[in-house]
């Protein structure tokens, strides 16, 4: 099995309620792994993880009401720190580029609200797509249940009813160049319609 060398924090997001933190910093600590906190100007802190060789990895939160909202970007070698890290991120739901860099390559994981959406390995000869998350049940269901294309169709029939009788309104008077504008209208909204019913 190959051995993780190092593994980055791309633009990756988190957030957490101020109990949530409170929870996170009474677990944090460990036999191979310290914090410290640092308290910012404008609600700010930095919690500061670092392993007993030396590693830290610095993690700026910035409060938003009552969810303090993290930033992260950052490259962890120690295993120790790594695993901390990655509880973390995946307990409160991180959004962002993972990269798991091995020996010859990378594994790039891409995550969304803590949940793994997709796996890419990246090597010196270029990309292959492993995993790439397909709809789940409670997705497909709420696709299902929408009705936002049907109420679009409806919303269509009524603009092109309102441009018939505009039209038939406009024949009476004979004037032509409102009638070319009315047509053209209708005939945009009538292939939009079609595309939504087909």
């Amino acid at each position: 099995m190959a051995q993780r060398l190092a593994t980055e924090y791309v633009k990756a997001t988190l957030q957490m309620t101020e109990f949530q933190m409170k929870q996170f910093l009474l677990t944090a600590d460990t036999c191979f792994i310290s914090h410290r906190v640092k308290i910012l100007g404008g609600g700010e802190q930095e919690i500061v993880l670092e392993e007993a060789g030396g590693e830290e990895v610095h993690l700026s939160f910035q409060q938003r009401g009552s969810i303090y909202v993290c930033a992260l970007s950052c490259r962890i070698v120690n295993p120790h720190l790594n695993n901390a890290i990655r509880k973390l991120f995946v307990t409160y739901k991180g959004t962002g580029t993972v990269n798991r860099i091995y020996q010859g390559f990378t594994m790039v994981y891409v995550y969304e609200n803590g949940s793994v959406r997709r796996i890419s390995e990246v090597t010196p000869l270029g990309c292959k797509l492993v995993y790439q998350h397909k709809h789940s049940l409670a997705e497909m269901m709420r696709l299902y249940k929408s009705d936002a294309v049907e109420q679009e169709i409806e919303s269509l029939r009524i603009t092109i009813n309102r441009l018939l009788d505009q039209r038939n309104r406009v024949c009476r008077n004979e004037e032509n160049q409102e009638i070319q504008e009315i047509d053209r209208n209708l005939a945009r909204i009538t292939r939009k319609l079609f595309e939504l019913e087909a």
